[in-house]
């Protein structure tokens, strides 16, 4: 299936677990390669929610690279198919396209491996893609870049 383009922009990432809503969420407390990036309901602060989608590159079918919004610095990366957010070059933040699913998208990293949230509190993980609920999320838009 032929990847889904998305605006840039800042976004709220909505998990589909079993439960209240639950956004992707960089945790406080970072350990040996960044902050776990887990799932949690709706923060009042947007600091540890709010996620920027933007294009590795101005060209149409380019991956997209997603990093806070209130800290531009902070990007996902991924380790032993885990889900972090650092303060590394950009070159080492992950990358990934966006696949149509029923209810939603699916995340997709640059090895084809999906973004999957088992449960609320539990750190996101990368697994081989199958056709799961946990695997799909919504994207919420926020804003457009560069706008307060």
């Amino acid at each position: 299936m032929p990847p889904v383009p998305v605006r840039p922009g800042i976004y709220k990432i909505h998990a589909h677990i079993i439960g209240p809503t639950s956004l992707v969420t960089a945790t406080e407390y970072a350990v040996k390669h960044g902050a776990p990036v887990i799932t949690d309901r709706l923060n009042p602060l947007p600091i540890e929610q709010d996620w920027i989608v933007e294009p590795t590159e101005p060209v149409p079918g380019a991956p997209y690279v997603i990093h806070l919004a209130h800290h531009e610095a902070a990007g996902l990366v991924i380790h032993e198919d885990k889900l972090f957010v650092n303060t590394v070059e950009r070159a080492e933040w992950a990358k990934f396209t966006f696949e149509h699913v029923i209810g939603g998208v699916k995340l997709l990293s640059d090895k084809g491996l999906a973004l999957r949230a088992g449960h609320r509190g539990a750190q996101l993980e990368l697994v081989e893609p199958k056709p799961e609920f946990q695997e799909t999320f919504t994207l919420e838009f926020v804003s457009p870049l560069n706008e307060d």
